[in-house]
């Protein structure tokens, strides 16, 4: 696919499940926060990053603001399960159907953890469906979408 396909994707996802969100693309890359903090003109704090991380065959995301990281201990102790590890970008497509850099944070099977400091924000930046989109959508939102748990998950 190209990536016009996955935005189209993920746009079509957006339509059909009456999603309140707004799709952007950009001519530049917007694979990193570093970039799509540059592009969308706001700082690392306004975007999420959806982690896909994978262990005992079960895919799980990691919904955490843009400067944090991914704590695979607390994950582990939150769902019991052996350490995870970060999808590499193969496995993060085939598990999401969305690559990296473009992953938004709903519209496919996983258990979804959101990080406690995501919900305080007004609105977030996300994974636009590949690497030269975002969307602009409530925290509140998302929550209602992929009924994430929300817990502390960053390092």
């Amino acid at each position: 696919m190209d990536f016009e396909d996955y935005e189209y994707k993920l746009k079509n996802y957006i339509s059909e499940n009456n999603i309140t969100a707004e799709h952007i693309h950009f001519q530049n890359s917007v694979h990193t926060v570093e970039e799509a903090a540059k592009e969308a003109n706001a700082s690392a704090d306004d975007f999420v990053k959806s982690v896909c991380i994978i262990s005992q065959e079960k895919t799980i995301i990691a919904i955490i603001l843009g400067s944090d990281r991914a704590d695979m201990s607390k994950i582990s102790n939150l769902l019991g399960i052996k350490k995870p590890y970060v999808a590499s970008p193969q496995e993060a497509l085939e598990r999401t159907g969305y690559p990296v850099g473009g992953t938004p944070p709903f519209g496919y099977a996983a258990i979804f953890l959101m990080d406690e400091k995501v919900p305080d924000k007004k609105f977030v930046y996300a994974g636009g469906g590949s690497p030269q989109a975002l969307i602009k959508i409530s925290p509140k939102e998302i929550l209602r979408i992929n009924k994430a748990q929300i817990c502390d998950i960053r390092k």
